[in-house]
């Protein structure tokens, strides 16, 4: 499984409206997508849950990278370079991936926490700690899944999880879920990764 989410960090005056209106009226539209596990449409606004900026976040974790492949090189991601120029996409391996307490209620809201991981660190006991710690976050009320993923260019490890209830409380960036596409969310694969 890889994960993947660019930003697209707006005008401070810019009118979020318009982020909700591009989604409702275009979000279906990877409904059906090959090889996507789900992404979650997300925004921020400046000002709200301790955000410092306006900002569009999709988060997409993929079944396959070929899916992944599909969407980057076709005409939806295109249509967003169209509108808001090129966005640098970042991607992750997935380490962990967990269905929550609350999977079958639709998320309202993300969080995102990132953390380096030092030198030094012993990689296998560290990846065994970071599924560990997303099963537990999986268990607490609320959470509709809960995923954990390395950036070993930058050995970057991120937390991401899908929450039943807005403004919910924890450590990392918090964002607004517009809409979930999530063709083949019954299909990823749960528990570790390796």
């Amino acid at each position: 499984m890889h994960a993947m989410q660019y930003e697209i960090t707006l005008p401070a005056d810019y009118d979020m409206g318009i982020i909700r209106d591009r989604v409702a009226t275009k979000g279906h539209l990877l409904d059906d997508f090959p090889g996507l596990g789900f992404k979650v449409y997300l925004m921020r606004e400046r000002g709200r849950d301790g955000s410092p900026v306006n900002q569009y976040a999709p988060f997409y974790l993929w079944n396959s990278p070929e899916g992944m492949n599909s969407f980057l090189w076709g005409p939806g991601f295109r249509g967003l370079v169209d509108d808001f120029g090129r966005p640098d996409v970042r991607n992750w391996t997935v380490l962990a991936h967990e269905e929550g307490a609350a999977a079958s209620t639709a998320p309202k809201a993300a969080i995102r926490r990132a953390q380096r991981i030092p030198d030094g660190t012993p990689l296998p006991e560290y990846a065994v700690q970071l599924a560990h710690e997303a099963a537990q976050l999986a268990r607490q009320d609320g959470v509709v899944s809960a995923t954990v993923a390395v950036d070993p260019h930058a050995w970057e490890a991120v937390h991401f999880s899908l929450w039943d209830h807005a403004s919910p409380h924890g450590e990392g960036d918090v964002f607004d879920v517009l809409h979930l596409s999530a063709p083949e969310r019954q299909e990823l694969t749960g528990g570790r990764q390796w």
